[in-house]
């Protein structure tokens, strides 16, 4: 169940918010209280949901942001703190995932380097962006969302060492940022149901098998994650990678089948 106080008078920034994972944690944010601003590269997206969330008379506004500009970024962090007189917390949901060529000796530098940008260093831009205004709200927190793919191999090079990368990044920033009172945090989900396997339902169903709960991740799965390490429920957790997925990495369904299952 939600509380609809937890977040209030919180100011909030979520990036890749226009779909998936970032909109259901700006729903999920603004249904507990949060004032939410969602940003994304698609401003459209970003636009039609944050008008979503304000029918059902929640405070949330949206504006276009490119987690790869660091003007962009500066100027999303500003109105964030103009609108609401305080940021709290910060969300990183962007991402970029390329396919990988069939031989990795012909992948390409400009693919690696966007994967990269967004999914990694766009996160550093938005955290030195956030930081100064989360220090000195006295609550502040940052969750970014990281990937299975950062702990295993799934697939995915770029993308997985980007993910692999903010983990380490998660933990050098809890460091830094605890003495200015901001807790740092990421959430690893596994497949989720989101944009991205759309018209795969095919792939969802042959990999639902491999998950010991027996199925795959909603958004809100991982929301409902983001949602409490970003609130004072998790005020004494920092540094710290929080699995969601649905047992996938903890246990190995193949091996139990190819044991036990024939």
């Amino acid at each position: 169940m939600t509380d609809p106080t937890r977040f209030a008078g919180y100011g909030v920034l979520v990036t890749g918010a226009a779909r998936g994972i970032g909109a259901a944690v700006a729903r999920r944010i603004a249904e507990e209280g949060g004032r939410v601003l969602v940003t994304d590269r698609d401003a459209d997206g970003a636009g039609r949901t944050a008008a979503g969330l304000r029918e059902k008379g929640l405070d949330v506004r949206a504006l276009e942001c490119d987690v790869g500009e660091r003007e962009s970024v500066e100027a999303a962090v500003a109105y964030a703190v103009d609108a609401f007189g305080t940021l709290d917390v910060l969300v990183n949901c962007a991402a970029r995932s390329s396919p990988d060529e069939t031989l990795f000796e012909d992948g390409r530098d400009d693919v690696w380097e966007r994967d990269l940008d967004t999914t990694l260093t766009g996160v550093y831009r938005c955290c030195r962006a956030a930081l100064p205004h989360l220090a000195a709200s006295g609550r502040g927190a940052v969750v970014s969302i990281g990937s299975v793919n950062g702990l295993q191999d799934f697939g995915g090079h770029a993308y997985s060492a980007a993910k692999a990368g903010l983990a380490s990044l998660t933990r050098t920033l809890a460091g830094h940022a605890a003495a200015r009172g901001v807790r740092v945090n990421l959430v690893v989900p596994g497949t989720v149901r989101t944009s991205a396997w759309e018209g795969r339902d095919e792939d969802l169903e042959a990999v639902r098998g491999l998950y010991p709960l027996g199925r795959i991740g909603e958004p809100e799965d991982v929301a409902a994650a983001v949602a409490f390490l970003a609130s004072r429920d998790a005020a004494w957790i920092t540094g710290t990678a929080l699995v969601v997925d649905g047992g996938l990495t903890a246990v190995h369904t193949g091996f139990h089948t190819a044991l036990h299952g024939r």
